[in-house]
């Protein structure tokens, strides 16, 4: 094979690829990106056999052809190239070369055939969503996701289709800590989708995708796969088999002590007070009473905190206490100039949304200070 391609589209190409190869393999083929020359441009291709991303660039094939080799050496000679590059790959004979200007490489390749694909099967359910709905899905629920491995049904964003007053889909995930759940209008097409769970990786791969498509996103899923049409990127991911736990359940609903009050303001106080706060517990105690709220710490090693912030509460007074960290990525995906904090007492879980007609809403437990 024989293709002319310029340094900055190969190298924004293969930004997208390389980040699902896994640093260590111990199957050297997933180290590798398929690239793929026909007249229609490059294919480059990248798995770890449960992600998979498939993107087609432009480039001036002159043979036809398709190899494997390192993404990660790839990636790292197209980043050092010159900008303005052109960049010339030859393959043939288990060999690639790479010459840019005055520089050339040789690298070891891998054939083609050896190379897996992620059979997707028969994706019965389709539909498309606004990329600015997916990001707003993924930025204000991804935070939550839970990072350990033994509840591994947790690892991921959960989706479903539900009828509220009309039909919705709505997007949760939840640590046990915190739960983030986002609410949208139904796609067309999206009725009778099963329930899923999409992975982390896949979520963080999507993400960074979607920073690059202005348009919609074509969604396909079946019950084990979900596929992300972005454009010349397609994004193929295998789904968690496992069943999310009824989230509904921990939503409060009779919290009937309600605090407004300016989340960036709230968010600062909360920030500055923690900086002494104990690594282990980063635990922040709010004391609530009349049209403020007095945030605290106190720490053993490092000494005691203090600090008021102006808000609207006109309930009985009380004390409750949080996880200083979890508190923070709530309150900075509140976009209004109001939060609202619907709170029970100082055991009971905390809702936190910015009105009722918000597409988010953020319950959080508390914790004993």
């Amino acid at each position: 094979m024989k293709a002319t391609i310029e340094r900055a589209t190969l190298l924004k190409s293969l930004g997208h690829v390389q980040s699902v190869v896994e640093r260590r393999n111990t199957i050297p083929i997933l180290s590798n990106v398929l690239i793929d020359a026909t007249e229609g441009g490059l294919r480059l291709m990248a798995t770890d056999l449960d992600l998979q991303v498939n993107e087609i660039v432009e480039a001036n094939v002159s043979q036809p052809g398709a190899t494997t080799v390192s993404a990660h050496t790839l990636f790292d000679i197209a980043r050092k190239l010159p900008e303005g590059a052109q960049v010339e790959i030859t393959a043939a004979e288990g060999k690639m070369q790479v010459v840019a200007g005055r520089a050339r490489f040789n690298l070891a390749t891998l054939p083609r055939d050896d190379f897996p694909v992620i059979a997707e099967g028969d994706l019965p359910t389709q539909f498309e969503l606004p990329a600015a709905t997916l990001r707003q899905i993924i930025d204000k629920t991804r935070f939550a996701i839970s990072t350990e491995e033994t509840r591994y049904y947790l690892n991921g964003i959960f989706i479903h289709v539900s009828d509220d007053a009309q039909p919705v889909l709505k997007a949760a995930a939840t640590d046990g800590h915190r739960l983030a759940r986002v609410t949208v209008p139904r796609p067309e097409g999206a009725a009778g989708m099963p329930d899923v769970i999409i992975p982390r990786k896949c979520v963080t791969e999507l993400r960074k995708l979607l920073d690059e498509v202005d348009g919609t996103v074509q969604v396909s899923l079946s019950e084990s796969k979900i596929r992300f049409g972005l454009g010349n990127a397609i994004l193929t991911s295998k789904l968690i088999d496992g069943t999310f736990p009824d989230y509904t359940r921990v939503i409060p609903t009779a919290n009937d002590k309600l605090l407004k009050i300016d989340p960036k303001s709230l968010m600062q106080g909360v920030d500055r007070v923690a900086t002494i706060a104990s690594e282990k517990t980063r635990a922040v105690k709010m004391a609530l009473d009349r049209d403020k709220v007095t945030l605290s710490v106190t720490s053993p090693e490092n000494g005691t905190a203090a600090e008021e912030v102006p808000g609207d509460y006109n309930a009985q007074g009380f004390e409750i206490g949080f996880n200083a960290r979890y508190l923070l990525d709530i309150l900075g995906q509140i976009e209004g100039d109001t939060v609202e904090v619907h709170l029970a007492d100082a055991a009971a879980p905390t809702l936190l949304r910015e009105n009722d007609h918000a597409p988010a809403l953020y319950v959080l437990m508390p914790m004993r200070v």
